[in-house]
């Protein structure tokens, strides 16, 4: 199990090139299974949970031919409509195969990561807007199995309780071979929703409204291939920007979606982070005077993105003051700060409410828990005094290329060890 060894204390310099976004490959490679037509991805990014979902698509019986960042996927026969536990339990996104498969082949067998029953997750909105179109969903020995009526899923008005990605994108990707119009109120407005609408334009789907409250979708026959580049990853770059804030360096993010990243920016310049823009893609980070302490509350895009949380509380370790951060979206999402109380940072949880007083932080070992509590870590140990050593990588590797071979060239002194 790889470890990162974090020497703190050396501000970011020079230039940081983004990737392309985890968030918007993973539904982009359910939805070849749409078609038995060829698509063609261009920009993936090459993390642990793309390898995942490439490997899901071949077990299902796809062929993927995947090189330099471009990824072709025939999906000619499904011959196992299923998403077996042992390949998805590390991958949180397996439930996006759930609507192109009852869609295509009239049934699916999905298996949720670590063996999650139904309840009170977000996996039940999946749920019952497929139940909306007409499919019969139940739960047997550890999966969610849906079978479509005889004669096919039927559009329907679908109104989410509440704001899901994955759940609209899934919904979404069902209702393009679905009898009718669906409609889908209260859908989220993520770039990774539009950008998938977009691929299943392409495709031949008939969509209206992505990016908005409400998507509408006119059910076609059938979908074909086509060619198609992912955006880039609006989370790793706002994790690069809060990066070269907190270590007061001056670092430029190359193929940053500035456009998706409009509440981190007003952040940063409220904490007093100067940042100019050079184009639509490039922005860049310099030291200011003082970190103030300014408090966050996580939203649904387009506000502060929970993805950058972990991010974000490492930054206000360094304040000038005591900031509340306000987490929203997830009820569990604070377990990177009993790691940053290890490192010496004075956090005070209550509830949903992190209180977060800025001072010095110390080298530690700590322990990543999750994907993006793992960059904050990361974060942390760059600014710390001293050595911190990251155990669990391989949560980072889920959703960053290379992260420290990415932040080395740039000044840090960060090095992946195996244990």
């Amino acid at each position: 199990m790889d470890k990162f060894v974090i020497e703190g204390g050396h501000p970011l310099q020079g230039e940081i090139v983004t990737s392309g976004s985890k968030n918007a490959a993973l539904p982009a490679l359910a939805a070849t299974l749409l078609t038995e037509e060829a698509v063609t991805l261009r920009g993936l990014p090459r993390v642990r949970d793309i390898g995942t979902m490439e490997r899901l698509l071949e077990e299902i019986g796809a062929a993927v031919d995947a090189a330099n960042g471009c990824v072709r996927v025939t999906a000619r026969e499904l011959r196992r409509p299923e998403a077996p536990y042992e390949l998805v339990k590390t991958m949180r996104a397996s439930s996006l195969v759930l609507g192109p498969l009852v869609a295509r082949c009239g049934q699916a067998r999905v298996s949720l990561p670590g063996g999650c029953a139904i309840g009170a997750r977000p996996i039940d909105l999946h749920i019952r807007a497929l139940e909306e179109l007409g499919a019969r969903v139940g739960q047997e020995h550890g999966y969610v199995v849906a079978t479509a009526p005889a004669g096919g899923l039927r559009g329907a008005t679908i109104a989410f309780d509440r704001i899901t990605v994955t759940g609209t994108e899934d919904v979404m990707m069902a209702a393009t071979l679905a009898r009718g119009e669906t409609v889908i109120e209260n859908a989220a407005r993520e770039p990774e929703v539009s950008d998938l609408a977009e691929l299943l334009a392409k495709m031949g789907a008939r969509i209206e409204g992505a990016g908005s409250s409400t998507i509408r979708v006119q059910g076609v026959e059938r979908l074909h291939g086509a060619e198609h580049q992912v955006i880039t990853d609006r989370i790793e770059a706002g994790t690069f920007l809060l990066a070269g804030a907190i270590t007061r360096g001056r670092l430029t993010v190359r193929h940053a979606p500035v456009a998706h990243l409009t509440a981190l920016l007003a952040k940063l310049r409220q904490v007093g982070v100067p940042v100019t823009q050079e184009d639509s893609e490039t922005l860049t980070v310099h030291p200011g005077d003082a970190l103030h302490s300014v408090d966050m509350t996580t939203e649904e895009y387009p506000g502060f993105a929970t993805d950058l949380q972990a991010q974000y509380m490492a930054l206000m370790t360094q304040g000038d003051g005591i900031a509340i951060i306000t987490e929203t979206i997830f009820e569990n999402r604070f377990m990177h700060a009993l790691e940053l109380a290890r490192m010496g940072a004075k956090i005070r949880l209550d509830g949903r409410k992190a209180l977060v007083a800025g001072g010095p932080l110390s080298g530690a070992a700590v322990l990543a828990s999750d994907l993006r509590a793992s960059a904050g870590l990361v974060l942390a140990g760059l600014c710390a005094k001293g050595q911190t050593v990251i155990d669990r990588v391989y949560h980072i590797d889920r959703g960053y290329e290379r992260i420290e071979e990415k932040l080395a060239a740039a000044g840090a002194c960060i090095r992946r060890v195996e244990d």
